[in-house]
């Protein structure tokens, strides 16, 4: 059966075939949901575009909204649907689930918490094979600050500028991106560092990324050598010698950075930084929120990508794609301190979390997503290479597997954020097209492409096709 839906895009632009039909949408109108949402709905909650979606149902890599339009998700409830919107065999499993045992807490023993433990941990390295399962990421990230306190008994931890870690109390010490921070003490002993970012950084060059796509800044570097690496160690050396004591609780740093729009380091940034770490009796923590699960393509996680074996790794989003589940894995060392007093979660390991996370788990091998993420995300990271040597705006393309992002400049030399009026108008145009994109970056600047891992190279060259598009009708305005 071939869907038949209202025309969402450009006629420049084909978007790809999908047989899956929507079910009608009953509920309430438009309208009335803009009432409520005012009325009854926090504030800081806050929607994307103009006229805001009113999505009713999702397939794998497509969502429909209560109209019948049919999109491209791109952005996957922000790099959340790892492996597709309502996947059947993650659907199915939940279902058989919901009719066997919601819910006993962590007081009794149930079947899948055991089963998905052994099976999440043995993808991990040793020592890493002890998990504590939550609900969301800023839990395990408040969790895992808790744990390297409570181990090395100190309390100061380093984080990077530009980094997200969650907006709990705890975690908003080191997420540092001015817009989610309040004028309220939180998030006490945390102290940034220089972000070592290649692009928008003083430092910087043709060779530093471990990505299909490198910056447009050149360097004289050999191989082996890189001076912008040297240069961020030394700014992270000094904030080890001017800012915190001489003994550290840890450090926490996402792989690539998610909310800051895909920022990459150096290659060997994390490498240096983590025995820098340890040198001061420090623990490292990975927030793999964002980069797990695959969606590295060549690696499982992130943190594999750096070389290095962090002594924490926190999880959420993809985990349970869109089920709120997080989970910190660490070693038994480590987790002993936190089991010297009572520290329990009333929802954390659920019976329902744990089968959703094993079908997950289980879909990513059965389905080959990883390797998708791999051979999909280069093909469209080099495709976006493409519009940057095309579009002076498009200052630079970033980006591993199905994490990729596209910032966007006034020119390549300044580097200088192109102004929001102008991104958000390109970024509607793409939604009018079909096609619904993130965004991230201190300024907004940064659209974000991290997609369900399903998606397909056809999938990319209709996506690619109506951001051409969009930059192109930006060309004329500003003509």
């Amino acid at each position: 059966r071939q869907q038949k839906w209202k025309s969402s895009f450009s006629p420049q632009a084909k978007m790809p075939p999908c047989d899956f039909v929507p079910e009608k949408y009953k509920s309430y109108p438009y309208e009335r949901m803009q009432k409520i949402r005012e009325e009854n709905i926090s504030p800081s909650l806050r929607l994307y575009y103009k006229k805001p979606l009113l999505l009713h149902q999702g397939h794998m890599q497509w969502l429909f909204d209560y109209e019948g339009k049919r999109y491209l998700d791109l952005f996957a409830g922000i790099v959340t649907v790892s492996v597709g919107h309502c996947h059947p065999k993650v659907t199915m499993a939940t279902q058989k689930q919901l009719t066997r045992l919601w819910h006993t807490t962590n007081i009794y023993m149930h079947p899948s918490i055991h089963e998905y433990a052994e099976k999440l941990t043995s993808l991990l390295p040793d020592p890493l094979k002890v998990v504590y399962v939550t609900n969301s990421g800023s839990e395990a990230n408040d969790l895992a600050m808790l744990m390297a306190r409570l181990h090395t008994r100190n309390f100061d931890i380093i984080c990077l500028r530009g980094a997200y870690h969650g907006g709990s109390p705890y975690a908003l010490g080191p997420t540092s991106i001015g817009l989610y921070k309040h004028g309220v003490a939180n998030g006490f002993g945390c102290s940034t560092t220089m972000l070592p970012d290649v692009f928008r950084g003083p430092w910087g060059g043709s060779h530093c990324r471990d990505s299909p796509v490198q910056t447009v800044r050149k360097c004289s570097c050999s191989g082996g050598v890189c001076q912008a690496n040297d240069q961020y160690i030394e700014q992270f050396k000094d904030t080890l010698n001017t800012s915190v004591p001489k003994t550290i609780a840890g450090f926490i740093a996402e792989p690539i950075q998610g909310v800051n729009g895909a920022v990459q380091y150096p290659r060997s940034f994390l490498k240096e930084a983590y025995r820098l770490v340890r040198e001061r009796g420090g623990v490292c923590i990975a927030d793999e929120v964002q980069t797990g699960f695959g969606r590295m393509g060549s690696h499982f996680w992130g943190f594999q990508t750096h070389d290095v074996v962090p002594d924490i790794v926190t999880m959420a989003k993809g985990i349970g794609n869109g089920f709120p589940m997080g989970a910190v894995v660490t070693t038994k060392e480590i987790a002993s301190a936190l089991a010297q007093n009572l520290h329990f979660n009333t929802f954390g390991g659920n019976p329902l979390a744990c089968v959703v996370g094993a079908a997950v788990l289980d879909a990513i091998e059965e389905d080959s997503l990883q390797k998708n993420s791999e051979d999909v995300g280069t093909y469209m990271l080099l495709e976006l290479a493409k519009l940057r040597d095309k579009f002076e705006i498009v200052g630079d393309v970033r980006g591993k597997g199905l994490m990729i992002g596209v910032e966007m400049v006034t020119d390549k030399d300044s580097r200088q954020p192109l102004p929001a009026e102008e991104i958000s108008q390109i970024w509607e145009d793409c939604k009018d097209m079909g096609v619904l994109i993130g965004r991230g970056g201190l300024y907004s600047q940064t659209f974000r492409i991290k997609p369900p891992m399903c998606i397909t190279k056809k999938d990319v060259d209709f996506a690619v096709e109506v951001f051409h598009t969009a930059l192109e009708r930006h060309a004329e305005r500003a003509a």
